[in-house]
Formats: structure tokens, C-alpha cells, sequence
């Protein structure tokens, strides 16, 4: 059995097929998933969701590519909807230098602000960092107090070690079965297996064999397949490991 612990089903390309999608999961072996967040709006469609279907769970937050409407009271929306016994951490959160949606500073000051709000709460979070290691760090490192995972882990070995040591978690998606995947694997093959765990990001990042199309939850297995097979080790364990590491980590 498996957790998603980072999926979009909020996002509309599901909109057509959602319900569907959903009720499909369990019988494919997706016995958890997190749905993270990237707005306010998406926040509130998250926690619907988690409400909705009792194997979902919900993260709040505001992406960075969706930094400019982070304020005070979209701050204090997130931390009414934490109320919710379904909602199990702040995200997706961070930093993305890569397509710099939001300016840099209102990113910083957006990813800052909600670690603030994950420390009052005692939640971890989950962040977002492309093209953006050594701030996402220097923030991290100001919040010694907060938990958290780096999804679609992307940095390098050197960075995966100190996250590691400052006790964080990094989660992997269909990138690290990409021909071209590089520094992925090398992180898959050192990373201490109590700090491991995989994601779809669907609809995003779909795995090969299916690289191009509409990404979900049934797809873990081919996440898990790889990294199985990059660790020396079988599917069965690493389904087994994420699965365990995922809800010591969300708490559920």
C-alpha cells in the first residue's frame, strides 16, 4: 500500500474526472494521500476534499509563484482552516527562482511568514524549492523549531545532508525515473531510509513509462519501483518504508 504525500487533485485538470480518479485509488494500492495547497482558494478546496474522502488529508498554504497575495489575513484564514482536524501541515511553501512569478522578496517574506505560523502551531511544513537552495536553506535554518520535507527533492547531495541533519525529510516523484535525471538518484541512494518518502505532484511529473500525460496517485509504483531499484532493495520496502515515514512525519 502506498501515501501520495503530495498531490493537486484541486488542480483542474481534474475537473472532468475527479470523483472518479479519487474512488479508483484504493483498489490500486493508494491507501493515504495528502493534498497540498497553492493558494487561499486552493486551500479551502483542499480541506473539502480531505473532508470528503476519509483516506485524504489536507496541507494549507500559499505556493511562492502565489506569494504577492500572501497578508495578514490570508494568514489568519490559514490558521482558522489549521482548525480543521483533517489539515496536517502548511503547504506547499518555499521559494522558485526558476520562473519568479512572485518577486524574490515577497517570496521570502511569504515562506517566512508561514514557517512563523507552522512554528506557533506545531505543524510541519512542506516546501518548494527550485533554483532557490541557498535561501530556502538560510530560512530553514532560522526555524530551528519547525519540521518539514523538501518535496520533488532537486538539490544536491551536499544540501540533502544538511537538511538531513537539521532533521528533515526529502520526497521524491516521478522526476527520479527521468533519463536525464542526475542528482535524484545519487540522493535516492545515500538518503537514511527514516528520512525517505515519494509523491506524484500530480497532475504534475508524471514517471516513465508515462512521462507527458495526466500524473496520479496510481503512478506511485513506478516511483517506487526506481528508487527500489537505485537502493538495492524491493518495491515492497520501499512502499513500506514511505508509507511508515509519511504518517510518523504528518502525524496521522
Amino acid at each position: 500500500m502506498y501515501f501520495d504525500t503530495h498531490a493537486h487533485y484541486d488542480d483542474e485538470a481534474f475537473d472532468a474526472d475527479r470523483d472518479s480518479v479519487i474512488q479508483s485509488l484504493p483498489a490500486a494500492g493508494v491507501s493515504l494521500v495528502l493534498n497540498a495547497a497553492s493558494d487561499l482558494n486552493s486551500s479551502f478546496e483542499t480541506v473539502a476534499l480531505a473532508e470528503k474522502y476519509p483516506f485524504f488529508y489536507a496541507a494549507v498554504g500559499i505556493h511562492p509563484h502565489e506569494a504577492s497575495t500572501m497578508s495578514r489575513e490570508a494568514l489568519d484564514k490559514l490558521r482558522a482552516l489549521t482548525l480543521n482536524k483533517k489539515v496536517v501541515a502548511i503547504g506547499e511553501i518555499g521559494l522558485d527562482y526558476y520562473y519568479n512569478f512572485s518577486p524574490r522578496e515577497e517570496q521570502k517574506e511569504a515562506f517566512r511568514l508561514q514557517m512563523a505560523l507552522a512554528q506557533e502551531l506545531n505543524l510541519p511544513v512542506i516546501v518548494h524549492d527550485r533554483d532557490a537552495h541557498e535561501d530556502s536553506l538560510e530560512i530553514v535554518r532560522a526555524f530551528p523549531g519547525v519540521r518539514g520535507v523538501f518535496h520533488c527533492y532537486s538539490g544536491s547531495l551536499e544540501t540533502a545532508k544538511e537538511l538531513v541533519k537539521l532533521g528533515w525529510y526529502l520526497s521524491f516523484t516521478g522526476a527520479v525515473t527521468f533519463k536525464n535525471a542526475r542528482k535524484a538518484p545519487e540522493v535516492v541512494a545515500w538518503i537514511p531510509e527514516d528520512r525517505l518518502m515519494i509523491e506524484t505532484d500530480c497532475p504534475y511529473l508524471a514517471p516513465v513509462p508515462l512521462r507527458g500525460k495526466r500524473n496520479d496517485s496510481r503512478n506511485l509504483k513506478f516511483i517506487a519501483e526506481r528508487i527500489a531499484e537505485i537502493r538495492g532493495t524491493t518495491t515492497e520496502h520501499i512502499a513500506e518504508v514511505t508509507m511508515r515515514n509519511g504518517i510518523s512525519f504528518f502525524g496521522i
